[in-house]
């Protein structure tokens, strides 16, 4: 629970406004970092463009706080992929269920399992 603080601390510090809809990142400039033959950066362009527009239907749906942390986690370093943030967003959120849940995480562990033979 203590390692989250620092980015909790960071977070609060951050100048990054969070709006109402996605932020605007250069995938072009993301995909070119990755480096790599012509059909890797055509991958990443690919993937980062799925990314965005799940982001773009998903976006209201994920808490603002999250939305902060997760923007100035993908943005450290001056490169900034949809991908990651909507991975961010994503882990963030199932994190957010498990502990408005935590019977659920347990189920599996008071199950009676036999490994197959």
């Amino acid at each position: 629970m203590l390692l989250h603080l620092p980015i909790a601390i960071l977070v609060t510090l951050s100048p990054i406004a969070v709006s109402s809809s996605v932020p605007q990142f250069d995938i072009a400039r993301e995909c070119r970092f990755e480096g790599g033959s012509t059909a890797i950066f055509e991958r990443c362009l690919q993937d980062e463009a799925a990314a965005l527009s799940e982001l773009k239907t998903e976006w209201v749906k994920f808490r603002s706080i999250d939305q902060k942390t997760c923007i100035a986690a993908t943005t450290i370093g001056g490169f900034a992929s949809y991908v990651d943030l909507l991975t961010c967003l994503e882990m963030a959120r199932d994190a957010k269920n498990t502990e408005d849940n935590p019977r659920g995480s347990q189920m599996i562990d008071s199950m009676d399992y036999a490994p197959p033979v």
